[in-house]
């Protein structure tokens, strides 16, 4: 299907109500959503590191398991997940956990906005996956594309006396220089004008993250801009940087505040944008910046999530949301991402945005893996529970971790991607403990990849807390009981909120990083809220 601009000043009557018959499904659901013993290492050049047939096929995965209790045993929440201290526990032979590959990080930066107001966060927006990956890691990265597998642990004091261990599954992607080659980008950006993008800290800074980001970009490299308040804008079509910074500077700079928030309109017409400019052989992209709070046109998700996914699809158009603002619809931002392929970010300071626009979207617009899943099994022999901290919206059943139409995450170059294990060992277990597989569809040739890394009982029986305990380790378990805590659920050898600011207040010295530093203080913000 051939898709047109749709600006004010030109749109037929027949477009308008396909598209508006085709959304309204869509922002139905928004509404609703108002979040070592080091292991083996390998980078997989091939499929490989899974069991497989006679024939050299891929055996299929053991039956359902995936973090999940018994289906009798599952509390369910509005959306469907399932209670996140309820039904996170799996006993064998339930043992192998899936989940597509997430690395959002705007559930945190959001946390902490909120939390600085003096605020707590709504526990529906928390998502513990995203806190663990919004802090550096130590993985080792792999020489070409693909990833590394690092697992590794250590034990946690637990009150029900339980052998309780916390491990890390860690991946991670080679980064990329400023200086590397790569593909022209073509970044369709669908731009929040409405009212409430009039507070400080939101249009004024997507107007200055705009112009840094471009005097980044190269000559070759294109732009749109769409903007949206109750109706959508193309305010400038697809076009190549070179001898043109001045006029897209200009636009930039006209765009003012007005009305209220229709993101159906926005998304819908930025997609069609991205399409009917889209570049053979470019990173076609549509970057989202908006606080999410949809009030006018269809304001449910199910429409929407259609045509970014019918996009992504057939063209290859992915989605960046950036989310800005005090009040912020995580919610929206993140399934829409979700279905877009792409990532969610949120920033609320200038110096943020300048590491988002400046550091990280430039060096991130070539696609290291697509559609990429994480599969871990437990040993039956050695693991008599695992909890997966998070990822509940990842979700993927065990049996589709080798079907490649089954969407997975993107990944680009530089991330490292966690999932921690809350795993409780049987009486005297020593040997084999978990192996983790990652797969994924090398972005240019679509060819699946995979690579594994696994542990054993001795590689996650240190101490958590003690010395020589890698302190990249401690920053994730500290990130992701913060999280929990924040959401009411309860993880295995979680410290109280005061002594956990304790902990990242030490591990800030020890690392000698800003950004623990911070999470500590975010910790005693929510202490002081908590009582």
């Amino acid at each position: 299907m051939t898709a047109r601009t749709r600006t004010r000043s030109a749109q037929s009557g027949a477009r308008a109500g396909w598209r508006r018959a085709a959304l309204a499904a869509l922002l139905a659901g928004a509404v609703l959503l108002t979040g070592c013993g080091a292991g083996a290492q390998s980078d997989g050049t091939s499929a490989e590191g899974g069991q497989r047939r006679a024939d050299g096929a891929p055996a299929p995965m053991p039956p359902d398991g995936g973090g999940r209790a018994a289906e009798g045993d599952r509390g369910e929440g509005a959306d469907g997940t399932q209670d996140a201290d309820k039904g996170d526990a799996v006993r064998a032979p339930d043992l192998v956990s899936t989940f597509a590959l997430d690395v959002d990080t705007a559930s945190y930066g959001y946390a902490r906005r909120t939390l600085a107001a003096g605020r707590l966060p709504d526990p529906g927006s928390v998502r513990p996956e995203e806190f663990v990956n919004s802090f550096r890691q130590d993985y080792p990265r792999p020489e070409g594309n693909g990833f590394s597998v690092t697992v590794d642990g250590a034990r946690v004091a637990s009150g029900d006396g339980g052998n309780w261990s916390l491990m890390r599954v860690g991946l991670a992607t080679r980064p990329s220089s400023r200086t590397a080659e790569r593909p022209p980008a073509a970044l369709t950006f669908v731009v929040d004008i409405s009212g409430s993008m009039a507070e400080p800290g939101r249009l004024d800074l997507v107007k200055e993250s705009l112009g840094i980001l471009t005097d980044q970009l190269r000559d070759d490299d294109s732009i749109a801009l769409v903007t949206f308040s109750d109706e959508a804008e193309t305010r400038l079509p697809m076009t190549r940087l070179d001898g043109n910074r001045d006029r897209i500077h200009e636009v930039v700079a006209s765009l003012e505040p007005t009305d209220s928030t229709n993101v159906e309109a926005g998304v819908s017409t930025g997609y069609d944008v991205a399409v009917e400019g889209r570049r053979r052989g470019a990173n076609n992209r549509v970057v989202l910046l908006s606080d999410a709070l949809a009030n006018t046109g269809e304001t449910e998700a199910d429409a929407i999530l259609e045509r970014i996914g019918s996009a992504r699809k057939e063209f290859g158009v992915t989605l960046f949301g950036v989310g800005v603002g005090s009040e912020y619809g995580d919610q929206l931002m993140e399934r829409l991402t979700n279905r877009g392929d792409g990532h969610t970010t949120y920033v609320s300071t200038p110096a943020q945005a300048r590491k988002v626009f400046v550091d990280q979207l430039p060096a991130h617009l070539e696609l290291r893996a697509r559609d990429a899943k994480a599969q871990v099994a437990f040993d039956r022999g050695t693991v008599e529970e695992f909890r997966l901290v998070g990822y509940e919206n990842r979700h993927v059943e065990n049996e589709d971790f080798r079907d490649d139409r089954v969407d997975g995450g993107e990944v680009g170059p530089g991330h490292a991607v966690t999932a921690l294990y809350a795993v409780r060992l049987k009486e005297g277990a020593s040997g084999h403990v978990a192996t983790a597989t990652v797969r994924w569809l090398d972005p240019r040739t679509r060819a699946p990849r995979e690579a594994t890394g696994s542990v054993g009982a001795a590689g996650i029986d240190g101490d958590l807390w003690a010395g020589e305990t890698p302190p990249r380790l401690q920053v994730s378990a500290t990130a992701a009981y913060f999280a929990q805590r924040l959401r009411g659920a309860e993880t295995p050898g979680a410290p109280r909120l005061g002594d956990l600011a304790e902990r990242a207040d030490g591990l800030a010295r020890r690392t000698e990083d800003a950004s623990v530093r911070q999470l500590a203080e975010s910790i005693r913000s929510a202490n002081k809220l908590l009582g």
